[in-house]
């Protein structure tokens, strides 16, 4: 047992991504401190923006400490572990475009479009993950590829929805109509976080054995983890650090009114 709890502990000093597992738990725990503290700083109508990104951040880092101690005991991908997260967290990354137009007019079928996309594209994703035939060797097994390759077009559904409505869709009309610089550039800025920083799940998702970067250029689903650490700090705190200057920028104007 102790010795087991030695090698949790124990961070490979040759392993970026054992490294990534922890910095990335301790960056979304700071986050999360600093949305909470600062909700006291912005108007009231931007304190529930505030709270949600807490909320990404912090479930995030809780989900990290798990997934660090299973990467560096096991050595394995913590695939479960990841997709328990999002399915978490990327719902409430789209509730945040809810909140920031909802003064433009967004309504609640809006949020809910945009909940049941992620959800689409995540429960899909899982699935064509998780459940890709083997061999015993851990190679894909036949049939693989078509599994991969089905799942993730469904799954690609769902997030391609999402970059349409903030780039073309619903929330580049709100936002275009809200009448607050502020809020355009945040959307703006939001969609670059889906169509960039999202972009590294559907590539790490490509690397499973079966999937068309794995067959193709030999990439290995065990390396993207890297990545995935990295996209994920990035993403989820960016995500909430252009919600905190908007509500910033929104509630200043408030006080110079006043």
């Amino acid at each position: 047992m102790n010795q087991l709890l030695l090698d949790v502990m124990t961070i490979p000093k040759d392993d970026p991504i054992a490294f990534t597992f922890f910095t990335g738990y301790m960056a979304m725990l700071a986050a999360s401190v600093f949305f909470f503290f600062e909700r006291g700083s912005v108007d009231e109508k931007w304190k529930i923006s505030l709270l949600v990104s807490g909320l990404i951040t912090g479930i995030a880092a809780v989900h990290y400490y798990y997934m660090r101690d299973y990467y560096v005991s096991t050595g394995s991908n913590p695939t479960a572990l990841r997709y328990i997260d999002w399915t978490l967290t990327v719902p409430l990354m789209c509730v945040e475009f809810y909140l920031l137009l909802r003064p433009a007019g967004a309504k609640i079928s809006f949020m809910w479009k945009l909940i049941g996309a992620a959800v689409l594209m995540l429960v899909t994703g899982y699935i064509g993950e998780a459940f890709v035939p083997l061999n015993a060797d851990g190679t894909a097994a036949e049939g693989a590829t078509s599994h991969s390759v089905m799942w993730g077009v469904i799954s690609t559904i769902g997030y391609a929805y999402i970059l349409y409505s903030a780039w073309f869709g619903e929330a580049k009309q709100l936002a275009a109509n809200s009448n607050s610089t502020a809020v355009q550039s945040g959307i703006q800025a939001l969609a670059w976080f889906v169509l960039v920083g999202w972009a590294i799940y559907p590539i790490g998702y490509m690397c499973m054995p079966g999937g068309w970067l794995n067959t193709g250029l030999g990439w290995q689903s065990a390396n993207v983890d890297l990545f995935y650490n990295i996209a994920d700090a990035v993403n989820k705190i960016g995500f909430g650090l252009v919600v905190y200057s908007i509500a910033k920028a929104e509630s200043g104007k408030s006080t110079a009114k006043a």
